[in-house]
């Protein structure tokens, strides 16, 4: 049986994509930076037989499903479970402010994002819970046929590292994903999956093996140098 293939995108960057913002369930746009990302992405993915497109509904994972399917002449569904992890009542506040006023709250889920969620938000563990199932439903949907999700950094991020058996409670840590990216997933059922590619930008940025900065990471004080 042919494979399906998935190409799960994060979307392109935001207005607020430079300010270090916790903007998990707010909806914030795309800036002009951002779609012309989404336009490059979508000359490179133009040939590809892609048979549906799929988004997490906020305004920004739309918008880059919708750049993503026009050559394809192809609707995009939204998908509730691929919406981006809720941060609660840190939403709209950089990593400082939530350092500053909630120190307590910023330790315990720096050491474990995926057990642990600030008042009102969402634990990695109850993100998963809803993406994959969406995303095992759509492969399951499509046997052989290639896809593209359209999704969010955390959400993604904990879907491959589920596939892949990762422990969860490091996956800031461990995994990154760029505005635009590209990640394509082979499933040979939904119970069989492979990471093809990863974190990809050379549609608009040199490649990981070229001569692109290490990524800062946003919002990670592991990788920005904070504390």
């Amino acid at each position: 049986m042919t494979a399906t293939r998935v190409f799960l995108v994060r979307h392109g960057s935001t207005v607020l994509s430079a300010e270090d913002r916790f903007a998990g369930e707010t909806d914030v746009a795309l800036s002009d930076g951002g779609r012309d990302q989404l336009r490059r992405l979508s000359a490179r993915l133009a040939g590809e037989p892609i048979a549906a497109f799929y988004a997490s509904p906020l305004g920004r994972t739309m918008e880059t499903a919708r750049i993503l399917a026009a050559p394809h002449g192809k609707p995009v569904t939204p998908v509730d479970g691929l919406r981006e992890i809720s941060h609660g009542h840190w939403e709209g506040k950089t990593r400082a402010d939530v350092e500053r006023e909630y120190p307590k709250e910023y330790a315990r889920w720096v050491g474990d994002p995926f057990s642990f969620a600030p008042p009102g938000g969402e634990t990695g563990l109850a993100a998963t819970a809803r993406a994959l199932p969406a995303l095992l439903g759509i492969v399951g949907a499509h046997p052989g046929e290639y896809v593209l999700l359209a999704s969010h950094k955390a959400t993604i991020r904990l879907l491959i590292g589920s596939l892949l058996g990762f422990d969860l409670r490091r996956y800031r840590d461990h995994l990154d994903q760029s505005p635009a990216s590209l990640n394509i997933l082979d499933f040979k059922d939904v119970s069989h999956a492979r990471l093809s590619l990863f974190n990809d930008i050379s549609h608009y940025a040199p490649s990981p093996s070229g001569t692109a900065a290490v990524a800062s990471g946003r919002l990670s004080s592991v990788w920005s140098g904070g504390s």
